[in-house]
């Protein structure tokens, strides 16, 4: 490529001979291979992907917003970000090199936001260049991995010396020069590998090289996004709302979503605890909002389990990819080496593939937006698990114990004590008072107790939440079956809520049992 002049303006431009990559190598390939990702992310086939799949998709729409105008200012605003990020790490680079030419960078890359002309040898040749440094990223790879299996040889070599062993003399001696010819070879094989890569490449060559992938991806974004490509357009049209990134929440509630499909999916198989955990981890506001909401939860008419199933899909089916999306994301380059095992593969994928784009996942939707979808899809999940125990004929799931010991208490996810929604309906509370109006018979259970009240009460009541904590059947030898209970008390509703709570669930005795 053609060499840029930084000696105007602030550098004596004087050349000097620099010093080897050495052990920097492993974070100059992090930096290439992040160069590269943005830059096939910028390629006309991944662009036309962005406008006419990604931005258009339901879930961009719901959650961020449905103007087209502005999904672009926040998908170039990320592009910039993360040109900025690349950039910074190539100005480090830059200020440890010999050569003065190549320090303070940042200078000079500020000037390139006011020269955006188009330059079409400009592009190829930073093609070309980006596939030689993807190369020599490859083998850096191959050297950060044998690296490690040398360091494994020569801990095995000198813990074998170190050993003491009832092994005769010459024995020993075999399997030490076993070892050593292995540490011979790796030691050669790593050597090798340092001559291709960017172990052995001189610093500032490499320089001139990145600096010119920055100088084309200025030029690339602007052209990409056109008018759309400006800072003061993009930050006001993500101040209005409060996005999930900025919060440090997106993957929080990636991981709600995620828990709440796997409750849809193992519906008839899921226990309490789990639906407890996921209540617990709800949003402030999603909390707040169930109780009220749950209350005034009414369906025209009574649906199947299926048919609950496909209403909470029509959420599910836009909203979970976005959240596998979030989680993925935030897997990326943690650590210096990561690349060495993911990174190096990009030069693989299909034409049109790229790394996950960040308005692909929760980082930009809207916080008030997504907590709506989270506490209906919540609001669904207990209806689903209400209809679930009544197609199971009030049995719970075969996974918890048909007995309840006194650290089952938690009870069913949107009526325990310990999740503080507790909640009494009409129904519940005539069916209370029906039954504290009579004395328990010995050698009948609680739910067949219960059974004597179905005929006076709608079709719609859940009935009692405690049936299925019943045996299936019970033998005349069962102490559980055949021991007296006392009646239950009346109760006051508005002063002893959580005590009602605790009859409706057959747990008011346990303590005492």
């Amino acid at each position: 490529m053609t060499n840029l002049n930084l000696s105007s303006g602030f550098t004596s431009g004087v050349s000097t001979k620099g010093n080897k990559i050495s052990i920097l190598a492993f974070e100059v390939a992090n930096t290439i291979v992040k160069g590269a990702n943005l830059m096939q992310s910028l390629s006309k086939e991944n662009i036309r992907h962005l406008k006419e799949v990604v931005l258009p998709s339901e879930g961009v729409k719901n959650l961020i917003s449905r103007d087209m105008d502005e999904l672009l200012r926040i998908a170039a605003a990320d592009k910039r970000e993360e040109l900025k990020i690349f950039s910074g790490e190539v100005v480090r680079f830059g200020n440890r090199c010999r050569d003065p030419q190549w320090h303070n960078l940042d200078r000079y890359f500020e000037k390139l936001c006011s020269e955006l002309t188009p330059q079409k040898q400009l592009k190829e040749e930073a093609e070309i260049v980006m596939q030689q440094l993807m190369t020599f990223v490859q083998y850096t790879a191959e050297l950060y991995h044998e690296l490690h299996a040398l360091d494994r040889f020569d801990q095995d070599y000198r813990r074998k010396l170190q050993e003491e062993d009832n092994s005769n003399a010459t024995q020993r001696g075999d399997s030490l020069a076993i070892l050593r010819a292995e540490l011979k070879s790796q030691k050669k094989h790593v050597r090798n590998l340092k001559k291709k890569s960017l172990w052995s490449k001189i610093l500032e060559e490499v320089m001139e090289k990145l600096v010119d992938i920055v100088h084309f991806l200025y030029l690339e974004i602007h052209e990409a996004f056109g008018s759309s490509d400006t800072d003061k357009q993009a930050n006001d049209s993500q101040s209005n709302h409060k996005k999930l990134g900025s919060a440090g929440l997106a993957l929080h509630y990636a991981n709600i979503i995620t828990q709440i499909d796997t409750l849809v999916s193992r519906s008839s198989s899921v226990p309490p605890n789990t639906r407890d955990a996921l209540y617990q981890g709800l949003p402030p506001n999603v909390k707040s909002a169930l109780r009220s909401r749950l209350q005034s939860f009414q369906v025209k008419e009574e649906l199947t389990v299926p048919q609950i199933k496909a209403e909470m899909e029509k959420i599910l089916q836009w909203l979970v990819p976005i959240a596998a999306n979030t989680t993925k994301a935030h897997h990326g380059f943690g650590w210096v080496g990561e690349w060495a095992n993911t990174g190096s593969e990009i030069n693989r994928k299909p034409a049109g593939q790229t790394d996950l784009l960040r308005i692909e996942t929760l980082h930009h939707a809207d916080k008030d937006k997504t907590e709506a979808y989270i506490l209906e899809l919540v609001i669904w999940l207990h209806h689903l698990v209400s209809q679930v125990r009544v197609g199971n004929g009030g049995i719970r799931s075969p996974v918890k114990s048909p007995i309840r010991s006194p650290t089952q208490k938690t009870g069913q996810l949107f009526t325990q004590k310990t999740c503080s929604s507790p909640m009494l309906t009409v129904e519940d509370q005539q069916m209370l008072r029906d039954v504290s109006k009579r004395k328990l018979t010995p050698g009948i259970s609680k739910s067949q107790e219960f059974d004597t009240t179905k005929t006076r009460l709608s079709k719609q009541n859940r009935l009692s939440k405690s049936s299925s904590h019943s045996p299936i059947s019970e033998s005349k030898n069962d102490i559980f079956s055949t021991r007296r209970l006392p009646s239950v008390p009346v109760i006051d509703f508005d002063n002893h809520r959580m005590k009602a709570l605790d009859v409706i669930d057959r747990v008011d005795n346990i303590g005492s049992s």
